[in-house]
């Protein structure tokens, strides 16, 4: 099925994210440390909710700028952020009560329109809202009154849904005439206003963002208990590195690479947790040669999933299995992947690919060599590894490296114009979601795979679960 789907997947199924902090990040605050200062590795680009794709980003605007109408406790439970909220009996209806003491960072109060504006967008396809596939079930969107939102949808929820406890809730007063696409451009996401516990205060592209604590910011929501935090942004691990050890830095993610050495520095420390992410090697099965399944088959099997880990990650992380992680509750354990390179140049063999003169494999005019495309910082130790691996079954590959706008541009757009790429793939939390990676009706569907038994097989299952949590 995943050779199907035109998958290869790599490693860091539940992957550590290794996460470098200095130890005086941790202490109490002083007059002199009232800052915190965390380095991201690319430009967030933009704070609108509806726009940004950065995993930072999202974070930022979750909890540092705005607020979301509910958020997760520690047990994964939906408690109530901006709104509390009742069901109808029948699970069709959803309906928000808004807090009232809420106001945006310039006075304007915090409102049901504000709620109502988002949703509508987040469901417009011109605006292009990453997860808007999963308010499809979401039939309208309505303000009795200026504190309460009900939300109808076309079907029961046997759940809460998950998407409004990360789309944050925008300023409907600040995109006035500014509708459909425009939104992505709109001056708003560089110099955004929120109503959460930061305000922003400025943005410098490729360098800076700065937010500093809003004073009217509602106490039983958590007041934060520092004055400003600026993400700095810091594209090279080793100046990551520099910047921790020399204490101008307090928060960075740092190259697994890195541990060793800063397990060894008493003013700094590792932090690493599971994470539903995994790396995966996607052919674009639209071109030649991938879209014959047993190219796209022998590709995956001459990878050394276990090498490619204790390589470019010290070991932090496991071999993938699929898109589900194994921290993943829904996850069903298969037997761990296991490299076969004899068994991937056979299968090569037997489709008419023999080995050139200069190695590299051919039929008729057609050569096994492509680029890979690829976004990030450092030294790529991944994607070499992975050229290594293939070079061994008579492949070669050219690292493409780009930064996430182009990457994200190519990658979905309509005419998908790459051979092959490397990506992270975010937690798979639901069926509808897998069904959508595989379908190619997802975000995730860079492929453009399309696979209508599958996509109906889901489906069931995801009515008979449905069925089960209502009854």
């Amino acid at each position: 099925m995943l050779d199907k789907a035109a998958w290869a997947w790599g490693v860091a199924s539940s992957a550590a994210l290794i996460l470098a902090l200095a130890v005086s990040g941790c202490e109490p605050r002083t007059a002199d440390r009232d800052t915190v200062l965390y380095a991201s590795g690319a430009d967030l680009q933009s704070i609108n909710p509806l726009v940004a794709v950065h995993p930072l980003a999202r974070q930022v605007q979750k909890h540092v700028l705005f607020l979301t109408l509910a958020s997760y406790d520690s047990t994964l439970r939906p408690v109530p952020r901006l709104a509390r909220w009742t069901w109808a009996r029948d699970r069709t209806e959803l309906v928000f009560h808004l807090r009232q003491d809420v106001k945006w960072h310039d006075g304007v109060s915090t409102t049901s329109r504000d709620v109502v504006w988002t949703l509508e967008h987040a469901g417009d396809p011109a605006v292009a809202f990453p997860r808007s596939g999963e308010l499809r079930d979401v039939a309208s969107v309505t303000a009795p009154d200026d504190s309460t939102v009900n939300i109808r949808f076309s079907a029961p929820q046997p759940m809460f849904p998950d998407v409004l406890t990360d789309l944050s809730i925008l300023p409907a007063h600040k995109f006035e005439g500014i509708e459909g696409a425009a939104i992505r451009d709109a001056e708003f996401n560089r110099a955004p206003m929120g109503n959460g516990p930061f305000e922003f205060v400025e943005y410098r592209p490729n360098q800076r963002w700065v937010f500093r604590r809003h004073e009217g910011f509602p106490k039983d929501l958590g007041v934060p208990g520092i004055e400003r935090f600026v993400v700095v942004v810091v594209d090279e691990p080793a100046t990551k590195l520099a910047g921790l050890t020399s204490g101008e830095l307090d928060f960075a993610g740092i190259s697994p690479l890195h541990v060793p050495f800063v397990r060894k520095n008493p003013r700094l420390r590792v932090i690493d947790y599971p994470i539903f992410l995994s790396y995966a090697v996607v052919f674009n099965d639209r071109r030649a040669p991938f879209d014959d399944m047993r190219v796209r088959r022998a590709l995956s099997m001459a990878l050394d999933r276990q090498a490619l880990i204790d390589g470019a990650l010290s070991g932090f992380g496991t071999p993938a299995t699929g898109p589900v992680s194994p921290e993943h509750p829904w996850y069903v354990p298969g037997p761990p992947p296991q490299p076969e390179p004899d068994s991937a140049r056979a299968l090569l063999d037997s489709a008419g690919w023999h080995v050139g003169a200069d190695g590299v494999r051919e039929l008729g005019s057609q050569r096994l060599a492509f680029d890979l495309l690829t976004v990030g910082s450092g030294d790529l130790v991944l994607e070499q590894m992975i050229q290594a691996q293939w070079r061994d079954i008579g492949v070669r590959i050219r690292i493409r490296r780009v930064e996430l706008a182009t990457f994200l541009a190519i990658a979905q757009s309509p005419e998908r114009d790459f051979d092959a790429l490397v990506t992270g793939i975010p937690g798979v939390m639901s069926l509808g979601h897998v069904a959508a990676m595989f379908s190619g009706d997802g975000p995730l569907a860079y492929p453009g795979y399309h696979a209508p038994d599958l996509s109906a097989a889901f489906a069931a299952v995801r009515a008979a679960r449905d069925e089960a949590a209502l009854a």
